[in-house]
């Protein structure tokens, strides 16, 4: 029977907005009348690449322990729903699977394999790539589960590149740049027609001399950061002095003024040193007495001897690859096209790391090194040539 038209206020009132009691739950499944061929490929496909992705995130946590651990189990089982929902819409259909996709097969080994941080930063680009946004039968709850598992996978990728850091800056940084330094060096002196004994003995040079530049200012930069440190160590002049000042008059909390703190703060920090506290009353307005950090940053800043003595090996592994075809005799235009050759393949491999590591494309990386190392080789090449044409 249709509406009463007779009697329209006896009609109930109907919101505009939906029932929230009524609307779609957010991991629902949404409705598909009848699955087409492609939509059956399709869901075994992201079937497949959530299986894997599962596995990735567990073979990771075998290799940690405590919170990374179940941050990983929980990446898993997220995952495991996801599965479940593609499952589900498949029914029958799951019964045929498709293998994963290369992306997902490369981050398996290399979790079973390595479990590194670049699995890590490789799996981050995977979630941050995700059709589900667009896709009609994933779930507003799916999707947003894999923009949050960017972060999450963020964030852990963080912590093993703040690992990474220092030790790992200097070991391509300081590779790049004997790479890219001796070739340019070998490849001006080759272009201004010398022999190939001098280009080879250049490289050697070339070799020493950006070695010992490189390890001398390193071992600079670490024993001048380490004495700054101990320069602007608060000293412990306060305990001992405090007990003998003045209370009325007094420069104790022009010390803690100096330091950064705010008057009120330095007020409570002053009463505390003159005993006229027993209690820290305000906990936030509280210092304590200066003991020793439990971090010590001498240590994270490292040593100077082995700051320079990585440096120096760094730098030589790299500035080694450009004088290989002259060691091995090759010479002329062969020995200058292996050589850019192996330096163009060592400068992809670098910046391909730095890539990963930085949570960017490794191949747009490694392309931008190559290009910058081999676009200063050919200017020196040029300038060489000029070089050798004038001195000629």
């Amino acid at each position: 029977m249709g509406p009463n038209h007779a009697h329209p206020a006896q009609e109930p009132c109907v919101s505009q907005h939906p029932n929230p009691s009524q609307a779609r739950p957010a991991d629902s499944t949404p409705s598909s009348p009848q699955p087409t061929p492609a939509d059956i490929r399709r869901w075994r496909q992201y079937l497949a690449d959530e299986r894997a992705e599962a596995a990735v995130y567990r073979d990771l946590a075998q290799n940690r322990d405590g919170e990374e651990r179940a941050i990983l189990l929980a990446l898993a089982e997220a995952e495991g729903r996801h599965e479940a929902h593609w499952l589900r819409l498949l029914g029958d259909h799951a019964q045929k699977s498709r293998p994963a996709s290369l992306r997902s097969q490369f981050l398996g080994f290399l979790a079973r394999h390595f479990g590194s941080v670049f699995v890590l930063a490789l799996a981050q680009r995977a979630e941050g790539r995700s059709p589900y946004a667009l896709d009609p039968n994933a779930t507003d709850a799916m999707a947003a589960d894999e923009q949050i598992h960017e972060e999450v996978v963020r964030g852990l990728a963080t912590r093993g590149r703040n690992r990474l850091a220092g030790t790992f800056r200097a070991a391509v940084f300081g590779a790049n740049d004997g790479l890219v330094s001796n070739l340019s060096l070998v490849v001006g002196m080759a272009a201004s027609g010398v022999a190939s004994g001098v280009v080879l003995l250049s490289g050697v040079a070339g070799l020493l001399a950006g070695a010992m530049s490189m390890a001398a200012g390193e071992f600079v930069s670490v024993r001048s950061q380490r004495e700054l440190l101990a320069a602007t160590r608060p000293t412990q002049i306060t305990l001992a002095a405090a007990p003998k000042l003045d209370i009325e008059h007094n420069e104790l909390m022009l010390v803690y003024l100096a330091r950064g703190m705010s008057h009120e703060a330095a007020e409570h920090r002053v009463a505390e040193r003159m005993g006229l506290l027993s209690c820290d009353c305000d906990p936030s307005l509280s210092l304590q007495p200066e003991l020793p950090e439990a971090e010590d940053q001498h240590e994270a800043v490292g040593t100077a001897w082995g700051a320079a003595l990585s440096s120096f090996c760094f730098f030589a592994s790299g500035a080694v690859v450009p004088i290989l075809p002259f060691l091995f005799g090759l010479t002329g235009v062969t020995a200058l096209v292996v050589a850019a050759v192996l330096v163009g393949l060592a400068l992809l491999a670098t910046g391909g790391i730095v890539g990963l590591l930085s949570g960017t494309s490794p191949l747009t990386r490694g392309l931008r090194q190559l290009g910058i190392g081999l676009g200063a080789a050919a200017v020196t090449y040029v300038l060489g040539l000029a070089f050798g044409t004038v001195v000629g």
